[in-house]
């Protein structure tokens, strides 16, 4: 069974400056949620109820949000806002979350590496803290059910446009039924020309510790960091790996304009907001576009 998650949050988040400044991207809210919550709840959703958050200098934040805050929870007794206290409270509730501090960006590989002593002999998932995924069934559930099916490490893919596979670590597969591949390849962020398909690593894994040998073995790859990619290719020498086409929408929030569109669409949820924003959002685009004539 899969009871372990590492989530790495020690990004420097400088696509969003200045907002990132003193506030870690993965807090940044998608509408009154932090990104990094959503993806704390997708892991215990999936049965996981031991977090290892691997983040870096100025993420205090995070440690803080998933703490409990007694004033803030007796401010809210005080005024009768019962749902509110209720929901401060399970957020410090949702798992037993760890820290553990990456004190230099050397890259994801690296990222993960630090949790070496924290997860032992046992298989464990990665989720990316700043991709959210929307899905019927969690996406990490999804992939713990496949390693549970083939006792191999399992990689979550979706298709991406052939001009854009240069921005993602690449996967060549071959079908083993379902929505399940073999991985034959594994390339960091290749030419259209170089890369085996149009299947992108979607931020989600589960992996076993074999995985730290092959990570202490590469060398620095992209942006002179220690690619995760580049270790599993490693790793898929000595073993099998699977990839899962998984079922369910993934949102980026490491660019802005993905961020903008995470927090329409995560809006348009909510029921409370839905009926006057579609209204909102129609006025906007019908003044814009009479502006633009």
């Amino acid at each position: 069974m899969v009871k372990k998650a590492v989530i790495p949050a020690a990004g420097l988040g400088t696509r969003f400056l200045p907002a990132t400044k003193a506030m870690p991207k993965e807090m940044m809210p998608v509408v009154d949620t932090p990104a990094i919550q959503y993806v704390v709840q997708e892991a215990v959703d999936s049965g996981i109820d031991d977090v290892l958050i691997v983040s870096g200098k100025g993420k205090r934040a995070i440690e803080d949000h998933f703490d409990r805050n007694p004033e803030l929870e007796n401010h809210l007794e005080s005024r009768e806002e019962e749902d509110a206290r209720e929901a401060m409270r399970r957020i410090a509730d949702l798992a037993a979350i760890h820290y553990i501090r990456q004190k230099e960006q050397n890259g994801l590989g690296d990222a993960i590496r630090h949790a070496r002593r924290h997860v032992g002999a046992e298989p464990f998932a990665v989720l990316l803290g700043d991709t959210i995924v929307d899905s019927a069934i969690p996406a990490t559930q999804q992939l713990i059910d496949a390693y549970e099916q083939y006792r191999q490490p399992v990689i979550a893919i979706e298709e991406v446009p052939r001009e854009k596979v240069h921005r993602y670590g690449i996967v060549g597969v071959k079908p083993l039924g379902g929505r399940a591949y073999q991985i034959t390849d594994l390339v960091e962020k290749p030419s259209a020309d170089e890369a085996p398909s149009n299947f992108a690593v979607a931020g989600r894994y589960v992996l076993t510790p074999d995985v730290f040998a092959c990570i202490d073995r590469t060398e620095p790859g992209k942006n002179n960091e220690i690619q995760i990619t580049d270790a599993l290719r490693l790793l898929l020498k000595n073993q099998p790996m699977v990839a899962v086409k998984f079922e369910g929408r993934r949102y980026d929030i490491g660019n802005k304009l993905d961020y903008l569109k995470t927090i329409v669409e995560f809006a348009l949820k909510r029921k409370e907001f839905a009926e006057p924003f579609i209204k909102f959002l129609a006025e906007t685009v019908e003044r814009n576009s009479g502006s633009k004539k």
